[in-house]
């Protein structure tokens, strides 16, 4: 889940450690399946693909599955699934604008479920352009915080090579960049000697929807009911969920 607030980022790694592994690895394989047949069957050539695979490492996708993705992407093997790529817009609870990306091989069964998804969890679809207006595509690089590292630090290391800002979200560092600059972000990390844990282009808010306790519980059970559907790759919010509320929460 994407709302850029850090408790609601942490307890999204939790629920996918209890129970959405499965889920998981399924739109990480898709993810690089995708990146391959769009940009190319070779990591060395394609940057979009050699972040796919190492965020699917990452998380502990299986060798072999990333290399059936590969193989599928380069059309060996068995005859792989074209996806469509959808995005739908919606609000949630309290007036929070909800973009939801995703990637199908049926339009209609990914707008049922979605539809399904909002209405029975206090949501609505949006008509095309009344919610993604208050979203800009951004460059994301994730980077795991380690023992001695300053935000400082990994502001040096990124600046030269187009970062915009580094946000500390808790257990971990947000690079953000320009679309474009996303793979020079990501470089400049390794030849610092930096781990990255994901590195993509994501939407990202430019203006955020502070919610109380309730509102915040009704917001997250949606989200949570939307990554849930099997067509949706992300889900991007402008939740904000103020400390105090947060501690509510936990």
């Amino acid at each position: 889940m994407s709302g850029h607030s850090k408790w609601a980022t942490t307890k999204h790694k939790k629920a996918v450690l209890d129970g959405r592994r499965s889920k998981l690895f399924a739109r990480l394989i898709k993810n690089i399946e995708v990146a391959g047949r769009t940009g190319g069957p070779d990591p060395a050539g394609n940057p979009t693909l050699y972040d796919a695979i190492q965020k699917a490492k990452k998380n502990s996708v299986p060798a072999d599955n990333i290399d059936r993705a590969l193989k599928r992407a380069a059309g060996e093997g068995e005859d792989g699934v074209q996806y469509e790529s959808i995005m739908y817009e919606g609000y949630a609870a309290g007036g929070v604008a909800i973009l939801m990306e995703c990637l199908t091989d049926n339009r209609n069964r990914a707008a049922s479920d979605v539809r399904v998804a909002l209405s029975r969890n206090g949501g609505s679809l949006a008509d095309p352009g009344s919610v993604s207006y208050l979203f800009h595509r951004k460059g994301v690089v994730e980077v795991t915080k380690a023992e001695g590292v300053t935000e400082d630090d990994i502001l040096m290391a990124v600046l030269d090579a187009g970062a915009d800002e580094v946000n500390d979200e808790g257990e971990s560092f947000e690079i953000l960049s320009d679309p474009n600059d996303v793979v020079s972000v990501r470089t400049a990390l390794q030849e610092a000697g930096f781990d990255y844990n994901s590195a993509e282009v994501q939407f990202v808010p430019t203006m955020k929807v502070e919610v109380d306790k309730e509102g915040a519980e009704k917001v997250l059970r949606l989200i949570d009911a939307l990554e849930d559907v099997d067509d949706i790759q992300n889900v991007y919010s402008n939740l904000d969920i103020p400390d105090h509320v947060a501690a509510e929460l936990e």
